[in-house]
């Protein structure tokens, strides 16, 4: 009988720990409790950099504006602020004249590109007019950029009208003040009114730095939806470029290949040529893609329609961290024109 009770109390025992293992085995591990999933991040091993970043909260329309990560490589478009989408490359139009520019634009159009950027400056908005009535491309498929010059601050409706008659396009898709000068508030304000009107979709500025823009910007009712200023590898702007997109305001670089008399240096720079020959690509379309890649919309001028297609050629590979980091180790803060 004692030797059954043993038995018997033998199998209980058994049982007990059998039960309990299978209870432990339901038992969620803290890493699958959902308390334990949202509770704040270990950061006890990061360095003192790395802790304030996770600990900084930043709003996903912030993170976009910053990063400029709104550029759509598909579309290869960028939706600026006034709700306009806006290529990320095109055609830089200055000292083109006569049948040269028409033939500029026509040779651009024909390759795809759907951005021209001109000037009252430059003297050939009526050229680039002609060139695109004369495609057959749809006008909404196309973007034209032109600019007011401080010389015509003084009456900025009858230059918003000269600009609208020469153009002959029946609106402008975004006009610039052309850098600052005695009027450009008035002169903006105009602007915006055209807007308003329908004659122009967006506005913004061009040759604007910090100072400038923190000056401006509490006078003006509408954002600018650009801002457009040198850049290249050897002009990075590396402390006015981010200023600007945290304002949700787009960049574009104008001289991106370091403009008259810089140019064939800066193609011919040895690190850009050693990340060229990896890729299998030109200087140009490097330092192209490296502006793209920084959030930085690009109009390289040309009349060559070789350079103005190979200038497209951009969507095709992709700069590594350590190759742009490279390239932004080029900044010489050597700025290429007065303003």
């Amino acid at each position: 009988m004692k030797r059954l009770y043993a038995l018997l109390f033998i199998f209980s025992l058994l049982f007990t720990l059998s039960a309990c293992g299978q209870t432990a085995n339901n038992v969620q591990t803290p890493a699958e409790n959902t308390q334990e999933s949202l509770a704040p991040m270990d950061t006890s091993h990061l360095d003192e950099t790395e802790r304030e970043v996770s600990n900084t909260e930043v709003s996903p329309s912030e993170q976009i504006q910053y990063n400029s990560k709104n550029f759509n490589f598909e579309t290869r478009t960028v939706t600026l602020n006034s709700g306009y989408e806006m290529p990320i490359y095109g055609l830089g139009t200055y000292s083109l004249h006569d049948e040269e520019c028409k033939n500029s634009v026509t040779a651009a159009l024909n390759s795809g590109v759907r951005l021209i950027d001109t000037a009252h400056a430059y003297g050939n908005e009526a050229e680039i007019g002609e060139a695109i009535r004369d495609s057959g491309i749809p006008r909404e498929e196309i973007f034209v950029i032109t600019k007011l010059y401080p010389d015509q601050f003084s009456d900025p409706d009858a230059a918003i009208e000269e600009a609208l008659a020469k153009l002959n396009i029946g609106y402008i898709d975004m006009m610039l003040l052309h850098h600052p000068g005695d009027g450009d508030v008035e002169a903006y304000h105009a602007m915006e009114n055209a807007v308003a009107e329908g004659k122009i979709h967006s506005i913004g500025l061009s040759n604007w730095y910090v100072e400038e823009l923190e000056e401006f910007l509490p006078q003006v009712t509408i954002t600018p939806a650009l801002v457009q200023n040198e850049i290249h590898p050897y002009y990075q702007e590396n402390d006015v470029i981010p200023y600007i997109q945290k304002q949700g305001i787009v960049v574009q670089g104008w001289y991106p290949l370091g403009g008259r008399g810089h140019t064939e240096e800066l193609l011919n720079d040895p690190v850009i040529s050693e990340i060229a020959k990896a890729h299998g690509k030109s200087s140009a379309q490097i330092i192209l893609r490296w502006n793209l890649q920084k959030g930085v919309v690009v109009i390289p001028g040309s009349s060559n329609p070789d350079h103005i297609q190979e200038n497209t050629e951009l969507f095709d590979f992709t700069l590594t961290d350590n190759e742009m980091a490279q390239i932004n180790a080029l900044d010489r803060n050597e700025k290429h024109d007065w303003y």
